[in-house]
Order: C-alpha cells, then sequence, then structure tokens
C-alpha cells in the first residue's frame, strides 16, 4: 500500500526537523473559491433574486503533483454540492496544465465552451514583487509577492520555499519556491492550498496533455477576443479565465 505523510500546521510546529527540509516532490490538493454574488453587483431587482437562488461561492478542487523540475496540475476531488449553475459556469473550469521548468515549456488543456485547446507556449513571465508580509498556508510560511497578469488584473501570491519546485496552481509560475496561495480581488477568485503530501510522483502522474486543438496564448486571445467582442464586460472577464 501506498504511503503518503500529510504536512499539517501542527506537525511544523512540534517537529522543527521536518520545518527545515526541503521538499522536492509531491502532491498538493488546491480549493478553488469565486464568489459567483460577485458576478451580478447591480442593484437591479433580476439580479437581487438571482442572488438568493444561487450559492454565493462555487468551490472546486485541484490537485499539482511535482518532481523535480515538472508539475502536472489538474482537476480533484469531486464536490457534488458545489456544481456550477448556468449563471457560474464560465470557460476553462477543469483545466490541466504541464509545466516543465527546465526547458520553459507549458501545455494546457482547456474547455472554452465548445472547443477544447491544447495551449503550447513558454512559460508565463510574471514580474514579481516580494514582499515582507507572511502567513501559513497550509502548515507552511509562505512570503507574500503581487503581479501584474494580463496586462492590467492585479495579482497576490503567496510562496514557500521549503518547496524548491517553482510552480503553483494553474499557470502561476517563477517565485523562488512552490506558491500555494493565489487571489485576484478583479475575478473574486482564490486558489489556496488546503493540504501537501510527500507522495511518491510517478511518470503517468507528470504526464503532459495532448488533445484539443493547437494554439498558443497569443493566438487563444486573439481568437477569444473576435469572437467574445459582442460580449461586453462578460468578454473581457471570459478572456482573463482563459488565459490564468
Amino acid at each position: 500500500m501506498k504511503k503518503t505523510l500529510y504536512i499539517s500546521l501542527f506537525t511544523l510546529l512540534v517537529s522543527p526537523v521536518l520545518a527545515q527540509t526541503f521538499i522536492g516532490k509531491g502532491k498538493i490538493e488546491f480549493e478553488r473559491k469565486e464568489n459567483v454574488h460577485k458576478l451580478f453587483e447591480s442593484d437591479d431587482a433580476f439580479s437581487a433574486e438571482l442572488k438568493k437562488s444561487i450559492p454565493q461561492y462555487k468551490i472546486t478542487y485541484f490537485d499539482l503533483f511535482f518532481e523535480g523540475d515538472q508539475s502536472l496540475y489538474k482537476p480533484g476531488r469531486d464536490v457534488s454540492e458545489n456544481k456550477p449553475t448556468f449563471f457560474s459556469e464560465g470557460p476553462a473550469q477543469d483545466n490541466v496544465v504541464h509545466n516543465n521548468y527546465s526547458t520553459g515549456v507549458t501545455n494546457s488543456q482547456k474547455q472554452v465552451f465548445e472547443t477544447q485547446y491544447l495551449i503550447q507556449d513558454s512559460l508565463r513571465k510574471i514580474n514579481w514583487k516580494l514582499t515582507t508580509d507572511t502567513r501559513r498556508i497550509a502548515g507552511f510560511l509562505c512570503r507574500k509577492a503581487t503581479g501584474i497578469v494580463n496586462d492590467s488584473v492585479f495579482i497576490f501570491a503567496f510562496y514557500t520555499d521549503e518547496i524548491t519546485v517553482p510552480g503553483g496552481p494553474e499557470g502561476f509560475t517563477g517565485l523562488p519556491g512552490m506558491i500555494l496561495g493565489i487571489a485576484i480581488p478583479r475575478i473574486h477568485t482564490t486558489w489556496f492550498a488546503t493540504k501537501v503530501e510527500l507522495y511518491n510522483v510517478t511518470p503517468k502522474d507528470l504526464t503532459a496533455p495532448t488533445k484539443g486543438r493547437k494554439t498558443n496564448y497569443s493566438q487563444l486571445q486573439a481568437t477569444l477576443a473576435k469572437s467574445l467582442s459582442d460580449w461586453g464586460k462578460w468578454a473581457e472577464r471570459n478572456i482573463w479565465l482563459v488565459m490564468l
């Protein structure tokens, strides 16, 4: 039977030796939490009634497998009570993202409405700014960083240098350690690690996706901008979700 070790805040507090150990492979569960009510901020009667009929938060889970110079992020455990409704379901809800940090290449599989895309491109470059703020996430002391994606979308990230792989949820990379938390106020969404496992990662766990219409990020953004040109503010939000 495969053995796994869960890293918890309690474990780190009572085991200074473990706390100083650098981790190079394992599995992280991320909770993705979106405030759906924020999508309907108008004061009209329709928005008010709609908020009463749908949960305020949509919560989904993803797993990130990592070892050495690679990571694979994909949908995790199912939470049936948080199934998306017509009004809360957007594009790229079931992303699979494979990153190779040695070659600088990412392969992402994303469902964008009726079309599945296979995005093959370079790892996204984010001009991170490190701060002195810290917080604990899944038992790890994390340092806060800030950055901007898609030209104007401000993000907060929390990373730990105790996990040596420079990855994170979705396509977020480039910090000196693993990103365990992301918050994007503009789209009212957060990704935070709930647990970290010292897991025996296999080659299958790190297999890059291969299905979908091949494209890269710049081509996909141009395609979406054209096809969603008459969607108003909804177009911008949906493009941001796809390009994460």
